[in-house]
């Protein structure tokens, strides 16, 4: 199973893949357990958060960043402050 990626993208790239089209998911200071059944990437536009995967090291992301999970990977997500995200499934 391979690892949640994050990364930053240049605002060039982000208008290259239609990131600003994607559609957007907000949800406030939570946790809550989740299953990714397809890859999901997203591009966070505000707040900061905490994925801890079933199996492997927690990640922690905030606005500005670009991330990735991975097919098939269950994991717990901790929001720290509300999160509001661009998202698109694979």
């Amino acid at each position: 199973m391979e690892s949640i990626e994050v990364r930053v993208l240049p605002e060039e790239e982000l208008k290259r893949r239609g990131i600003p089209d994607w559609p957007v998911w907000e949800k406030e200071e939570s946790v809550f357990d989740w299953h990714y059944d397809t890859q999901e990437q997203c591009y966070i536009l505000e707040g900061s958060a905490r994925v801890k995967p079933s199996r492997g090291k927690a990640v922690e992301f905030k606005a500005g960043d670009f991330v990735t999970f991975p097919a098939g990977m269950d994991c717990v997500w901790e929001i720290k402050e509300k999160i509001k995200k661009h998202y698109n499934f694979d």
